[in-house]
């Protein structure tokens, strides 16, 4: 069992560990498209890349979601198959939110750096993969807001 301190010491060192084992500039909220951002995610149990759609204005997130979804097929058989689309996730605070996700299959947990490198190369393998999704399509995706 850790404590606070030494949760919050690990965590700090995974992710720059992360970021020095692979130094790139990522996407993640600099979509220029409000309500919709990439995230890394790793706790305890579970590490997982997602696409996150939060406007403000539930119709607009509603939009994004959809157009998102039309593109599902192309994703999958293209970039990453074992995708999840999710239109109600519900964050551990209760906040209901749209996210398009993986889910690192291997077992984890960021208190446990026998499991950091083999996290990292999912991050980096399958938000790469993402990304290139995103920037092929995001004119498409943006149109669903004009």
């Amino acid at each position: 069992m850790f404590s606070k301190a030494e949760s919050a010491q690990l965590r700090q060192e995974f992710w720059t560990s992360f970021g020095k084992s692979f130094p790139r500039k990522w996407i993640l909220y600099n979509t220029k498209i409000k309500g919709l951002s990439f995230k890394f995610y790793a706790d305890n149990k579970k590490a997982m890349i997602v696409l996150d759609i939060e406007h403000r204005d539930e119709i607009i997130s509603e939009i994004l979601f959809e157009q998102l979804e039309s593109l599902k097929s192309i994703l999958e058989n293209e970039y990453l198959p074992e995708i999840i689309f999710n239109k109600e996730y519900f964050l551990e605070n209760g906040k209901k939110i749209s996210r398009i996700y993986l889910n690192h299959t291997e077992k984890f947990s960021i208190h446990n750096k026998n499991t950091w490198r083999s996290c990292y190369e999912f991050f980096n393998e399958n938000m790469t993969k993402f990304e290139m999704f995103f920037l092929e399509f995001e004119d498409y995706i943006r149109q669903a807001l004009s």
